[in-house]
């Protein structure tokens, strides 16, 4: 599997959140970004719609 990089911008205070939060938890932020993603549902594929509709990347 090849690695992507996500770059997000998100305040200060959120970061630090997330930080003390992984290390309470002894996780990476980034374990705890994916375990989060994973826990999406699977997005239904209509052909009648664009999939990546609302999305901004």
């Amino acid at each position: 599997m090849k690695n992507k990089t996500l770059n997000l911008r998100i305040t200060e205070r959120r970061l630090n959140k997330l930080k003390l939060y992984a290390a309470s938890k002894e996780k990476t932020m980034t374990q705890l970004i994916e375990d989060w993603i994973d826990r999406l549902p699977s997005p239904e594929i209509n052909n009648n719609s664009d999939a990546h509709e609302g999305c901004t990347s």
